[in-house]
C-alpha cells in the first residue's frame, strides 16, 4: 500500500472526441488557425492581461471616486466646524460689544482691519517714538557715589563681600531718595 503511483506511468492518455456527424471547416478557417501565431496559452495571457487591465481600471476610478467622497466630506465637516466657532464667536463678539463701549469697538474693528503694510507702518511709527524718548544718560551724583564705593568695597573685599554691608546700605537710601522724588514730579 502506497508503495505504488496511483497512475500509470508513460503517456498522458488522450481522449478523441468522435463525433456522430462529420464536421466540417471551411478551408480560409483551418488555414487562418493553422498559420495564426498565437497558441492557446499566448491568447489566454492576453485575455488575463486585458481582464488585469480592466480591475486595475476600475480599481483607479473606485479609488479616484471614494478620495473626492472624502475630500467632500472633510470640506463639509471644515465648513460646519467653522460655522459653529464663527456662530460661537460672533455670539461673544455681541455680548463684549454690547458691554465695551464705542472706543474699543473702534479698537477691535481697526485690528481686524489691518493689512500687513498698516501693520509695518505703525512699527515703524513706533520706532520712532521710542526713539524720540528721554533717554537717562547720566546717574545722579549721590547714586554714582554710592556705586562706585560699593564697587570698591567689593574689589577690596573679594572674599568677604558680606563686610560691604555699609555701602549696601547708603546705596540703597540714595536709591530710595530718587525713588521718593520722581514720585512727588510725577503726583505734582
Amino acid at each position: 500500500m502506497g508503495a505504488g503511483n496511483s497512475k500509470p506511468e508513460g503517456q498522458v492518455p488522450q481522449h478523441i472526441f468522435n463525433a456522430n456527424a462529420p464536421v466540417r471547416f471551411s478551408s480560409e478557417l483551418a488555414d487562418t488557425l493553422q498559420n495564426s501565431p498565437q497558441s492557446d496559452a499566448t491568447r489566454s495571457k492576453a485575455v488575463e492581461l486585458e481582464v488585469q487591465t480592466r480591475v486595475a481600471a476600475e480599481l483607479a476610478k473606485l479609488r479616484a471616486n471614494e478620495s473626492q467622497r472624502l475630500r467632500e466630506l472633510q470640506d463639509q465637516i471644515v465648513a460646519e466646524t467653522d460655522a459653529q466657532v464663527s456662530s460661537s464667536a460672533s455670539l461673544t463678539e455681541k455680548l463684549s460689544a454690547a458691554l465695551s463701549s464705542s472706543e474699543t469697538l473702534a479698537e477691535k474693528q481697526r485690528h481686524a482691519d489691518m493689512s500687513r503694510g498698516l501693520v509695518e507702518r505703525e512699527i515703524a511709527a513706533l520706532k520712532t517714538k521710542l526713539e524720540g524718548r528721554k533717554k537717562i544718560d547720566h546717574l545722579d551724583p549721590g547714586v554714582e557715589k554710592a556705586k562706585d564705593e560699593i564697587v570698591a568695597c567689593l574689589r577690596i573685599n573679594d572674599r568677604r563681600p558680606l563686610d560691604c554691608w555699609r555701602e549696601v546700605e547708603a546705596f540703597r537710601r540714595e536709591v530710595g531718595r530718587l525713588e521718593k522724588e520722581f514720585v512727588e514730579k510725577t503726583v505734582r
